[in-house]
């Protein structure tokens, strides 16, 4: 199996922590290493070093290479940002000329994993189910709440299981719902959040690309032709200036037939909030979660980030404050998810040191 790690994004939610310099994957959270680092060691023992890669782009990737211990060809370099679909299509195209026979996993260098011996389960289960079949397979998370920033699978068909993990056909795919929808979901049984992994053989998703994103399978194939020439950097920097931004679950997840999911029970979270650390952190009496010493007074369920700066806080409620010596976060706990529209703010002031 050969895996790659997606870590081109900024995660500008966790502003003002994530930056161009530090982007979100690479912080420490809930750990000593950085989510990156944690991604990549949670691999190792199922996947052999040489066959991880890295897709970032070029301004990620020097960063990126101090933190893992990875040969530079490992490294696949993005000109720009343009969703799953051309990050997943152009690391195929790659991988194909090493191995046009190998099953390649695809996963997020940013999500926290609790159980990491059953997350290598899982993992192992899927290349299993795709090396046997054509299918494409992803892993869908037992849902725990009514959770209203994660897209849906619902699953059908109980299938044999694979490694010990249950197998489903997917019936379909979700977007985000509203709080409603989300307890309806729920209250269904047969829906699992949408983690963003997937594994397939690469011939399997090339294929599927050119079926359902024709225009980009054409930019893949001029890229393939032009990898180990002189020619590459222009011409992957020429199709990427031409290729629509498009996800991989709108281009290709929803319109293929032969769609599996394994369940996943690992403990999952992809972190894609402040208040997502809020309800994994530990809370007192009065269930804030603090990180440094702080003054609180008739303040409760405030999340308080500030480790080298006293916050205090006087009869307040269901506050984020997220303390970085530059810039300090304060806002709703209910409304961070709406963080990134401050680093837009921060563009438009051309405010390019808090970037």
């Amino acid at each position: 199996m050969h895996t790659l790690i997606m870590a081109g994004g900024l995660g500008t939610r966790f502003w003002p922590k994530s930056r161009r310099e530090h982007p979100k994957h690479l912080l420490k959270i809930r750990s000593e290493k950085t989510l990156i680092q944690n991604t990549f060691n949670r691999l190792s023992p199922i996947v052999q070093q040489e066959n991880i890669f890295v897709v970032s782009t070029g301004e990620q990737i020097p960063l990126i290479r101090k933190q893992l211990s990875l040969p530079s060809q490992n490294y696949i370099r993005e000109p720009l940002g343009k969703s799953t679909a051309p990050c997943i299509g152009l690391a195929a195209v790659f991988l194909q000329k090493i191995d046009p026979d190998a099953v390649m996993a695809v996963l997020p260098a940013d999500h926290l994993i609790l159980d990491e011996a059953l997350f290598q389960k899982t993992m192992k289960a899927g290349e299993k189910l795709a090396a046997e079949s054509d299918s494409i397979v992803t892993i869908g998370i037992l849902p725990t709440y009514p959770a209203t920033g994660y897209g849906y699978i619902q699953s059908e068909n109980s299938l044999p299981p694979k490694n010990g993990i249950e197998v489903f056909d997917v019936k379909t795919f979700a977007e985000k719902p509203n709080l409603e929808t989300a307890k309806l979901f729920l209250e269904c049984g047969d829906f699992l959040w949408n983690s963003g992994i997937f594994i397939w053989k690469i011939k399997t998703i090339l294929a599927e690309i050119e079926k359902n994103i024709p225009v980009l399978y054409q930019g893949l194939q001029e890229i393939s032709e032009a990898i180990g020439s002189a020619q590459q950097e222009e011409t992957i920097d020429r199709v990427y200036r031409q290729i629509r931004s498009i996800s991989i679950d709108y281009g290709v997840m929803e319109q293929a037939d032969n769609v599996k999911v394994l369940k996943g029970t690992f403990g999952w979270n992809d972190l894609g909030s402040w208040e997502e650390l809020y309800k994994l952190g530990e809370k007192n009496e009065d269930n804030n979660v603090l990180i440094g010493s702080h003054l609180l007074e008739d303040s409760k369920g405030c999340y308080i980030d500030s480790p080298k700066r006293t916050i205090a806080l006087l009869g307040v409620d269901d506050l984020i404050v997220v303390d970085t010596g530059d810039a300090t976060l304060i806002c709703p706990r209910e409304k961070a998810q709406e963080v990134k529209q401050l680093v837009e703010l921060a563009k438009r002031k051309k405010m390019n040191t808090l970037l």
